[in-house]
């Protein structure tokens, strides 16, 4: 199909940026444009100005600050993959970019416009879940920092206002004794997620886990937490008899999507699966 008609705009900074969003009720943001170009198509998003801000460099780029790994909005899917800054203190963040769509999508997608979007089944939610990221924003009343545990809110819902945007999400690095993997069951075509299951841990001398966060997307219409299995983690010893009742049964099919990618019975067991493989591993790198 063909979109409605728009007026385009090229935002030449974040301030242009969110003056041009101001002066208009219904303006769409276009970052990568992987996600708002098809929905524009399919006429589920009609806009009737598009700001477009992939050439602001000033929301481009990784850095470290402090105990931080700083993302810019920009960022591009690749540039997180192969980053040597993410690749040395948050690995797991760059494991996660690899995986999502093709090299196209890499590309040319970003972390900010795939966050604020907040498809359900995207990777980086439950990432930005299980490492307790903080999303900061711009917008017209000033500058704020949204923990990644209230950014989402529903079905591409989010807690951003009207005419805020993202711009970097700041990553906790990781220290000794902390350990994180993503596991996913990937739709074969398009890669999303009907399944993905973040998860973070921390081990004391023992081997005796003192915390754990883990993160799901792609089984219900918005990513969350999965605080049951969390709390059962914590105190225990993470082998494979642990690790398991942890994450038996937690989710109920009663509250999973259902559609041509899987039941929410099969996502229920996904759950589970996808759990226990995260869980391992991000273990197993705690102990390395």
């Amino acid at each position: 199909m063909i979109p409605s008609a728009f007026q385009y705009v090229r935002a030449s900074s974040v301030d242009d940026a969110l003056a041009r969003l101001a002066g208009s009720a219904d303006a769409a943001v276009l970052a990568g444009g992987h996600s708002l170009i098809p929905a524009m198509k399919l006429r589920l998003n009609d806009p009737s100005v598009l700001v477009d801000i992939s050439r602001l460099d000033e929301l481009r780029g990784i850095s470290v600050s402090g105990s931080s790994l700083v993302v810019g909005a920009l960022t591009t899917h690749r540039s997180v993959e192969t980053s040597p800054d993410v690749k040395a203190r948050c690995r797991v963040l760059s494991d996660v970019a690899a995986g999502i769509g093709d090299p196209q999508v890499r590309n040319l997608g970003t972390i900010g416009g795939s966050l604020a979007h907040a498809d359900p089944a995207a990777d980086y939610p439950a990432i930005v879940l299980a490492l307790d990221a903080t999303i900061a924003v711009r917008g017209p009343a000033g500058s704020r920092n949204i923990k990644a545990t209230d950014f989402f809110r529903g079905l591409f819902e989010t807690a951003l206002e009207s005419g805020e945007l993202i711009t970097e999400v700041a990553f906790p690095v990781m220290g000794p004794g902390e350990g994180a993997s993503y596991a996913k069951f990937a739709n074969p075509a398009s890669k999303y997620a009907v399944v993905g299951v973040a998860a973070w841990v921390a081990l004391d001398d023992q081997g005796a886990c003192t915390d754990a966060r883990v993160g799901v997307t792609g089984a219900t219409s918005q990513p969350h937490r999965a605080r049951d299995v969390e709390a059962r983690l914590r105190g225990a010893r993470l082998d494979g008899a642990s690790i398991a009742a942890a994450a038996e049964g937690f989710a109920s099919a009663d509250s999973m999507l259902s559609d041509l990618g899987g039941s929410s019975e099969y996502r229920a067991h996904l759950c589970s699966v996808m759990a226990r493989r995260a869980i391992a591993a991000a273990a197993a790198d705690a102990s390395s």
